[in-house]
């Protein structure tokens, strides 16, 4: 699909890549945002990445709405032309799946649930065909997640799973959205997972909780001092399972300064990637473990 592009009244200009989420549009985006911010195009105030689509928001006393078009219609055919490749990070996240709080809350919204009998993860594992929770958590712990944007509430990222399209989990929202969800939920709705940054109502099924803050206005966590907002469009997460007294401990850790993540620097090239799949990821799960 050729990017549309539409005017949002003089300050901005939208651009959909596709019409439906995939790589290859996530790629188009950020690939072009990137393009944009680079060129230091004069009166541009703000470019805003989204999952299939981007947004740019100019001065029109300094550059001209058709000519703003025109800018980022000739990256547009700058980037047809350059390899799918971005220079980005992977990051192991911890996650307690089937932990205490989010199943207290998901056990208060049930009359908004299509299954008020079953728990998230019960009826998770149901819907896409896997034989129970352990399975379906392996299903989605074992493939690692583009972070195809960051915002919606501040700091939250919205990810993609790095899989053929048939494998990919698929888990529609609650039927009406909770009032309440914990800080730091795993949350899934249609084909994305979540990280829930702050308290607050939502509606994505929970399957558990990670110890590790993604945000933080005040900047006190060791590792968001610089900027309180952890990720980036086009990192990749690893979400790793652990039991309680890791969970407790990396609470602990957070709380001393002692925590840091684990983040290693790759390079994804997304025709390498479809070439074997799963070999690919591997071999980026390994730059975990020092591979």
């Amino acid at each position: 699909m050729k990017n549309r592009y539409s005017f949002g009244g003089d300050e901005h200009l939208f651009v959909e890549c596709d019409e439906s989420m995939s790589l290859e549009a996530f790629f188009n985006s950020l690939s072009m945002t990137n393009a944009i911010r680079d060129a230091a195009i004069a009166g541009v105030a703000e470019i805003c990445p989204a999952n299939a689509s981007f947004q740019i928001k100019f001065d029109p006393d300094r550059i001209k709405p058709d000519d703003m078009l025109r800018e980022v219609q000739a990256i547009e055919e700058a980037a047809a032309r350059t390899d799918p490749v971005i220079h980005t990070r992977i990051i192991e996240i911890p996650v307690f799946y089937r932990d205490p709080w989010t199943h207290e809350t998901l056990m208060r919204f049930r009359e908004r649930h299509q299954d008020p009998a079953a728990t998230d993860l019960e009826y998770a594992a149901r819907v896409n065909g896997l034989a129970g929770v352990d399975e379906f958590v392996a299903a989605h712990s074992g493939a690692p997640w583009f972070v195809s944007m960051v915002g919606f509430v501040a700091g939250l990222p919205f990810m993609y799973q790095m899989v053929d399209r048939p494998r990919q989990l698929q888990v529609p929202k609650y039927l009406r959205p909770r009032t309440d969800t914990p800080k730091h939920t795993i949350g899934h709705g249609g084909c994305f997972s979540c990280i829930y940054s702050v308290r607050g109502a939502g509606g994505y099924q929970m399957f558990g909780i990670t110890p590790m803050p993604i945000f933080d206005p005040e900047q006190k966590t060791s590792y968001l001092r610089d900027f309180m907002v952890f990720f980036r469009p086009g990192d990749i997460v690893k979400f790793k399972p652990i039991g309680r007294d890791d969970y407790d401990r990396t609470l602990d850790d957070v709380a001393a300064g002692r925590f840091e993540p684990l983040i290693r620097e790759v390079t994804f090239d997304l025709n390498e990637f479809h070439k074997d799949t799963d070999g690919y990821n591997a071999r980026l799960e390994g730059t975990l473990n020092g591979r």
